[in-house]
């Protein structure tokens, strides 16, 4: 007889699975992920169901409310990437709230994670008022997991795990642990490229520590958990990764496409899609194919032929791509778009290559549904670029970034502050290229280099070049779980860095360049945009309303000519 606390099995054979996503993670689009996982499983006969808890107001509250306190807090002129470094703070401060035993030892900790982030002090009573709003965090998570669980009664409960979400999954695997014992927990995600990394000192910490979690896997997650699920792999392990496998990565070139069924998908700006994983490329901090392995893709009219699945089920007209780049795929795909009579627009990651510097190349993308792209451009100093293997040139992203705009396309630059070997003329070439710029800038955001003891592709490197220190108090790690690596001989340094950070945004704001995080924000940048230039895309508003189609971009014309770049199309073939 079972347990009166386990919900029943769904079948004696095939065992039904819960999919979610902790808080806190942006909602840009449906959590693309688990979504996959989902058909996946499903077309092999399992029960899936997916949840996200980071659409739920009660959580969107609690977030709001920590923010408000920590801005009240800090001076404005240390807040820089606010709500990116803030989470930082807030991940650290959520372990720690889980798992601290003397409370004067965790007030102490978390002034410390304050400081080492704003550089500025964390009152006693300032840390009492954040405890509180965690207390109500926990409080809700506990009844919203152990009730998502009841009404779903899953055999087995799968959490995919980010930076952001680490705390609140580890909280929610504990409870559902201690009232449904029966309830299998298994673990993946992004974490595991990072703070996570196997052989790690944080992941044989976590190991210890995270006992309520039955199975951890590492790596592409279809064949994987597939595997596991059928019996196929060693019941006695605990951790699981592609070499378990025989590295067998899922053929993409025939998955399904993502179940968004269970979510409320008019809450999200935007749906998903993806068309390649892993990358071709080997930046320096990048963790991304050591986590995804050898880069592949699929073929420019299965991708269309998703979207258009998708468009017609959930009737979403603007996508976000899931890719690391969508260089290899935007020609092909473009081409695929203005053969068909639908128009969807998509936005994705992109790198300042040579292609990217030429108008046509950025107008047939435009007229082919090229809506947004996101360049980690890092950078404006040659020499950082090169430390970072970037193979791009300053030159390279300016003609980018124009023949983009020209094109009417979104220009969403990324930039690293603080790499290993940055200068304070190295950070001024960043800045003045931003002015430069600042015109065909639809956003530019900044973030402080991170540094993980493995996983990045210079990590061996920097391992021989740099002393490696904690940033937090050893004896505190057993709160943190998750403790922070510096290069403590390794320039810039992290009160540097940071405030280089605070820096650039305050030149960001000067310039008038947004850097746009919730809905009203993203409304004026695009307004913005609509008054800088003349082909700009719709406003993403536009696309609120399901009833109207919209396909401007098949008619979209080249209006003013563009400077060309002065350099041959081979003088950056590398």
């Amino acid at each position: 007889m079972e347990p009166e606390n386990k919900p029943p099995h769904q079948s004696p054979v095939k065992r039904s699975i819960l999919l979610a996503l902790m808080p806190y993670w942006t909602p840009s689009i449906p959590p693309l992920g688990i979504s996959c996982l989902k058909s996946h499983l499903q077309d092999s006969g399992y029960k899936v169901f997916t949840a996200d808890a980071n659409m739920l107001d009660e959580f969107r509250e609690i977030y709001d409310q920590y923010f408000g306190k920590v801005r009240e807090y800090v001076p404005k002129f240390r807040q820089g990437n606010f709500f990116n470094v803030g989470m930082d703070v807030m991940r650290n401060h959520m372990m720690a709230q889980m798992h601290y035993v003397d409370e004067e030892q965790y007030i102490a900790l978390t002034k410390i994670v304050f400081f080492q982030t704003f550089y500025c002090e964390l009152s006693t009573a300032q840390v009492l008022v954040l405890n509180e709003i965690l207390v109500r965090f926990y409080e809700r998570l506990e009844k919203y997991i152990l009730g998502l669980v009841e009404q779903t009664r899953p055999d087995v409960l799968g959490l995919s795990v980010f930076s952001g979400t680490l705390p609140a999954s580890m909280f929610a695997f504990k409870k559902v642990k201690e009232k449904y014992p029966g309830v299998e927990t298994v673990m993946g995600g992004g974490t595991f490229s990072m703070e996570l990394v196997p052989d790690s000192p944080n992941f044989e910490l976590f190991l210890k520590t995270a006992t309520y979690v039955d199975k951890i896997f590492i790596g592409e997650g279809e064949n994987l958990l597939l595997r596991y699920m059928q019996g196929k792999l060693p019941a006695g392990q605990q951790v699981y990764t592609l070499k378990d496998i025989t590295g067998d990565n899922v053929d993409i070139k025939k998955v399904m496409v993502p179940d968004f069924s269970d979510f409320n998908i008019a809450s999200y700006p935007q749906l998903g899609s993806w068309s390649s994983r892993s990358c071709p490329y080997q930046c320096s901090f990048c963790s991304e194919t050591v986590a995804w392995g050898t880069y592949r893709k699929k073929d420019s009219r299965q991708i269309l032929d998703e979207m258009k699945r998708l468009y017609q089920t959930y009737g979403v007209q603007v996508f976000m791509m899931g890719d690391s780049l969508l260089n290899i795929i935007a020609d092909g795909l473009a081409k695929e778009f203005l053969k068909d009579d639908i128009a969807l627009y998509w936005d994705g990651y992109m790198r300042t290559d040579p292609p990217v510097c030429k108008i046509e190349n950025t107008m047939a993308w435009r007229q082919g549904g090229m809506y947004r792209a996101r360049l980690g451009v890092e950078s404006g100093s040659q020499k950082i670029l090169d430390l970072m293997h970037k193979k791009i040139t300053v030159d390279q992203i300016r003609q980018s970034v124009r023949c983009l705009a020209e094109a009417g396309i979104k220009t969403t630059t990324y930039w690293v502050i603080g790499h290993p070997g940055e200068t304070e003329a190295d950070f001024q070439a960043t800045l003045d290229l931003i002015e430069e710029l600042k015109d065909d800038l639809w956003e530019a955001e900044c973030n402080p280099f991170s540094y993980y003891l493995t996983g990045q592709v210079d990590s061996d490197k920097w391992m021989k070049e740099y002393q490696r220190v904690t940033l937090y108090p050893d004896e505190m790690t057993g709160m943190l779980i998750t403790q922070t690596w510096i290069m403590k001989n390794c320039e810039p340094s992290r009160e540097e860095t940071y405030e280089r950070v605070n820096r650039f945004v305050a030149h960001c704001e000067r310039l008038g360049i947004p850097n746009p995080y919730f809905e009203h924000e993203i409304f004026k940048a695009d307004e913005r945009w609509k008054r800088l230039q003349r082909n700009a895309v719709p406003a993403l508003i536009e696309f609120k309303n399901a009833s109207t189609y919209i396909d401007e971009c098949k008619h979209v014309k080249r209006l003013v000519a563009a400077p060309q770049a002065s350099f041959e199309d081979d003088a950056f073939a590398f």
